[in-house]
C-alpha cells in the first residue's frame, strides 16, 4: 500500500470512508499560519537564479567599483564559488523577473562570469527594501562615509523622512544631519568620478562642501575631473586632486615687461655724447664723462635751463584743445 502524505490523512480516515460524520476542517487561522510558515521557509531558502532575470532596484550605495578589488572578487567567485547569497524581491510589475535589493557587486561579477546567482527572494515593499538595503550597508565595514552620505541623500530625495533614514543606517538624527549636509552638496555623477574615497572622512568632505559654495571653486574642481590623468589616481587621490583645485585659485599671470630700449645720442660733431634708455616707467639719460669730457659737468650746471627750453618746445608741439 502506498504511503500517504501527512496532509492527506484526514481525507482518508476510517470515519470518512465509512460514511460517518465528516471530519472537522482545519481552522482558517491554522491554514493561514501554515501557509505563512511555508512562505517563510521559501524566503529563507537559497535559490539559483539566472542573472538575466534580475533588474536593478533600490538606491546606489557603491560609488564606482575599484578595478583591482572587483577583479579580486571575480577571481574568488570563480575559484571558490558564491558563499554569501544576494537578496532579491519579485519584480512588482513583471512576473517571472526579480529586483536586486543588495549584493550588486556579486551580481555584476557573476554576470561577467556567466554564472547564476545564489539568492534569497523575499516579498518586500519599497519601504522594506530601503530598510533591508540600509541595514545591510551598516553591517559592511568597507562602505565609506561618502557612500553612506550619498545613500542617505537619495532616500531624502525620494521623500523618506530622517527617522526612516536613521533607522535604515542605524545612526542617530544628528549623524543623519551631518551626512545629508555632505550627501546633498554633490550630484551622483560627480561622486562617481571620485569613487568611494575610503580614506577620506567627514571633515575633509565638509571642507569641499564649503569650497563648492563658490561657483568658481566648483568649476575648477569639476574641470579637474576631465583631465586625462585624473583616472590614473586611486579614489583618495582623485578626491585630493579635486580639493586642491577647488582650494587654489590660479595665480594671475602678469605680462612680462617690455625689454628696455637703448640708443646713443650724437652731439654736434656726430660723435656719441650721451645715451638714452626707454622703459615702461620712463626714460633715463646718461652722459658719460669719457664720451665728451666736460660736457657732463656743463649739462649738470645748465640742466634747469635746458629742461625748461625742451619742455617749452614740447608744449608748443601739442595740438590745440578746442574751446568750449
Amino acid at each position: 500500500m502506498a504511503r500517504k502524505g501527512i496532509l492527506s490523512t484526514a481525507l482518508s480516515s476510517p470515519a470518512a470512508s465509512a460514511g460517518g460524520p465528516k471530519p472537522k476542517m482545519m481552522p482558517r487561522g491554522a491554514v493561514g499560519a501554515l501557509q505563512s510558515s511555508l512562505s517563510k521557509l521559501q524566503e529563507s531558502a537559497v535559490q539559483e537564479i539566472d542573472t538575466a532575470l534580475i533588474d536593478d532596484a533600490g538606491y546606489e550605495d557603491r560609488l564606482g567599483m575599484d578595478g583591482a578589488a572587483f577583479n579580486q572578487l571575480k577571481d574568488s567567485l570563480q575559484t571558490y564559488g558564491q558563499q554569501v547569497p544576494v537578496l532579491l524581491r519579485p519584480h512588482p510589475a513583471t512576473p517571472g523577473r526579480f529586483e536586486i535589493v543588495y549584493g550588486r557587486r556579486r551580481l555584476k561579477a557573476l554576470r561577467e562570469l556567466g554564472l547564476p546567482v545564489k539568492a534569497m527572494v523575499r516579498q518586500l515593499d519599497d519601504h522594506a527594501l530601503v530598510m533591508a538595503q540600509g541595514q545591510e550597508n551598516t553591517s559592511r565595514q568597507d562602505l565609506s562615509f561618502i557612500e553612506k552620505a550619498a545613500f542617505a541623500a537619495q532616500l531624502q530625495a525620494d521623500g523618506y523622512g530622517r527617522q526612516t533614514i536613521a533607522a535604515a543606517l542605524s545612526i542617530d538624527l544628528p549623524m543623519v544631519s551631518r551626512m545629508l549636509k555632505v550627501g546633498t552638496a554633490f550630484d551622483l555623477p560627480f561622486l562617481r568620478t571620485i569613487g568611494s574615497a575610503p580614506g577620506i572622512g567627514r571633515d575633509r568632505w565638509m571642507m569641499l562642501v564649503k569650497l563648492f559654495a563658490d561657483p568658481a571653486a566648483r568649476s575648477r574642481a569639476i574641470t579637474r575631473t576631465n583631465r586625462p590623468d585624473f583616472t590614473t589616481y586611486d579614489s583618495d587621490g582623485r578626491f585630493e586632486a579635486v580639493l586642491k583645485h577647488a582650494r587654489n585659485a590660479p595665480q594671475e599671470v602678469k605680462p612680462a615687461p617690455a625689454p628696455p630700449k637703448t640708443r646713443a645720442l650724437p652731439g654736434s660733431t656726430g660723435a656719441e655724447v650721451a645715451g638714452i634708455k626707454t622703459t615702461a616707467k620712463g626714460i633715463t639719460l646718461t652722459i658719460a664723462a669719457k664720451d665728451a669730457p666736460g660736457f657732463d659737468a656743463w649739462f649738470d650746471a645748465n640742466a634747469e635751463e635746458i629742461m625748461a627750453e625742451l619742455h617749452g618746445r614740447w608744449q608748443q608741439d601739442q595740438p590745440e584743445q578746442p574751446e568750449d
